[in-house]
């Protein structure tokens, strides 16, 4: 099949994947040249009660759970929509800001509903790249032709501001479906003004052109929001080495004179590594560039006189900083790869310390591809018969999630003691502290409101809470 893009944008319950969840999926899918292909995608999902929604975003999006219970379908089902009309042969997804936010409740609503959370964006030709990466890039190395917007002086990219400056049609910021027709809006301004900076990020969103450039082992431009907006989030690194869990790359920004760091033992270059609010500490410029992460990055032969102005860099002080590497390479690279080690294993400590919930382990391991065989029969059983999965599946994270599934997607399909059992985790899950400090923030912002609309939605979301207790 010929690829298309599917643009897609989600408002949730929160920000963190692992515990909000998606309240609004809209998309469109559009040809190469971003024509629209049939109609658009637009569906609310039910919130259950396991879960409050942030204040907050209740007041940015206007939606609340009320809304999502009245109009909306379940988990499971937005997902059979999703594989039916949504994951065609050959989608390109994409977003804005959707590889670090949006797929990311995209896999976690799958791996609460028993879909491999991964397949979805490599399988049948699929893949997913990311329009706000595009425009950051497009802003620091070709920013002919588009107006680009600042607030107090300084520049940003948000999306919203984005169509402002350039006349671009947005009528609802924080709808999701206005949020991908302005998003594809941008793209296509883009494709009009720079298409070849468009085509070649687009032909990156594959792990191995990207693994291309970083082999080459020379310094190359990376576009991030880990580096400063200030530097229009674009600097020069050099690789180093290969991250040891694979698919990754340890990179140096070039920006920063490497000597302080070559002399430093592995447990200096933790403490350097870690993120510290005192601005006199010592921060390690190192940087993981994960390949599955279409990251935007190009080769320096991109960089002309008025690119290195604007990016306030001197091309001869970066090379003289990626010779030094290259003379400490070995070195300095194993040290590096021993304080991660250090790292990861007090992050994997912490991590069975706290025993995390099975909703929010999704990266406690891969699944198990017996248990993954087992998906689609789980998906076509009786919610009366799914319990028999119980003896079948291995993974213990599996295991605890399907009562979940089944008390969440068919409530009306629970015998007592299931019941009694749905309720104990709704109220471990909503505890009175949390209660008490949900309703605290909600008369925060309440008193703040200054204007009827935020109170009506207040008022509807504290109607929820009682309800829910």
């Amino acid at each position: 099949m010929k690829p298309t893009f599917f643009f897609y944008d989600l408002e949730t319950s929160g920000l963190k994947p692992s515990e909000a969840r998606i309240m609004q999926f809209a998309g469109q899918r559009t040809d190469m040249k971003l024509n629209p292909i049939g109609d658009p995608v637009n569906v609310l999902i039910k919130l259950t009660p396991d879960t409050l929604p942030d204040p907050d975003a209740v007041l940015l999006t206007g939606i609340t759970p009320q809304k999502t219970l009245e109009e909306g379908v379940t988990e499971a089902e937005f997902l059979k929509l999703f594989y039916k009309e949504v994951a065609s042969p050959a989608t390109i997804f994409v977003g804005f800001n959707n590889v670090r936010f949006d797929d990311e409740f995209i896999r976690y609503t799958n791996y609460r509903n028993f879909y491999d959370p991964y397949a979805w964006t490599w399988q049948d030709g699929r893949s997913r790249w990311d329009i706000l990466d595009l425009v950051r890039m497009t802003r620091a190395l070709r920013p002919d032709g588009i107006n680009w917007p600042f607030k107090e002086s300084k520049p940003i990219n948000r999306l919203e501001e984005l169509t402002k400056a350039n006349g671009l049609a947005h009528d609802a910021a924080h709808d999701a479906l206005s949020d991908v027709q302005a998003t594809i809006a941008v793209a296509k301004l883009i494709l009009e003004t720079q298409p070849k900076l468009f085509d070649y990020l687009l032909k990156l969103r594959t792990k191995a052109k990207v693994a291309d450039l970083i082999n080459k082992q020379r310094p190359f431009v990376y576009t991030s929001n880990h580096y400063p907006a200030e530097y229009l989030h674009t600097t020069l690194v050099s690789p180093l080495v290969a991250h040891p869990d694979g698919g990754a790359y340890l990179v140096y920004n070039l920006r920063n004179d490497p000597k302080p760091y070559l002399s430093m033992s592995p447990a200096s270059l933790v403490e350097a590594w870690q993120y510290n609010e005192d601005p006199t500490v010592l921060r390690l410029p190192i940087k993981t560039l994960k390949f599955n992460r279409v990251p935007a990055v190009a080769p320096l032969s991109v960089i002309d006189k008025s690119t290195e102005l604007r990016l306030g860099i001197d091309l001869s002080v970066i090379q003289a900083n990626h010779q030094l590497l290259v003379e400490n390479k070995t070195a300095f690279s194993k040290n590096l790869l021993e304080a991660l080690s250090i790292m990861n294993k007090k992050r994997e400590d912490l991590r069975v310390s706290l025993l995390p919930e099975a909703d929010y382990d999704l990266y406690g391991g891969f699944l198990d591809n017996l248990d993954v065989n087992l998906f689609k029969e789980i998906h076509a059983t009786s919610p009366d018969n799914l319990n028999a999965f119980l003896l079948k599946l291995n993974d213990k994270r599996l295991k605890s999630l399907l009562p979940l599934y089944k008390a969440r997607n068919f409530p009306e399909s629970l015998n007592g003691s299931e019941k009694l059992d749905y309720q104990e985790f709704c109220k471990s899950r909503i505890s009175a502290e949390k209660v008490s400090k949900y309703r605290e923030r909600m008369n925060e912002l309440y008193e703040q409101s200054k204007n009827q609309r935020d109170r009506a939605l207040l008022d509807e979301l504290k109607a929820y809470l009682e309800m829910v207790l």
